[in-house]
């Protein structure tokens, strides 16, 4: 089992949110039990500005055991082709964001995408498996 990781589930715990974190915590590690836990190098960037150093980034997300995944050429088309639907059905994001390259990369990459951001992805990954820190599976 590849579980791809989002952002908001890393940003939980590192900024220790009293609401999510605890459940955060609880789903990585699950998911690390079950096999490999992959995060590509648009997570890695966001995480990455929390951080003083390169060296403090790899060495936490080495302790999540969170390994690096880049994004392969067809995730990333993957990503503009979703992204087109989402501007002809009238969205606002005028380039492909953070979001569409992460549920890409999930869908093509991993088994299933841990993230809170359960909506967006649903809506336009609809094959993709989000597995829900909330919701034990």
């Amino acid at each position: 089992m590849v579980t791809a990781v989002d952002s908001s589930v890393i940003f939980d715990f590192v900024i220790r949110d009293s609401v999510f974190a605890r459940h955060s915590r609880e789903a990585l590690e699950s998911s690390v039990a079950e096999g490999r836990v992959v995060a590509c190098g648009v997570v890695w960037a966001e995480i990455a500005g929390l951080f003083t150093s390169a060296q403090v980034v790899r060495q936490m997300f080495d302790e999540l055991r969170i390994e690096f995944s880049p994004l392969t050429a067809e995730a990333a088309i993957e990503a503009g082709r979703v992204w087109k639907a989402y501007r002809e059905r009238g969205g606002s994001r005028s380039r492909v964001t953070a979001d569409f390259l992460i549920g890409a990369h999930a869908l093509l990459q991993a088994d299933r995408l841990l993230t809170r951001d359960r909506g967006f992805y649903r809506t336009y990954f609809k094959h993709l498996r989000i597995l829900d820190p909330r919701q034990r599976q």
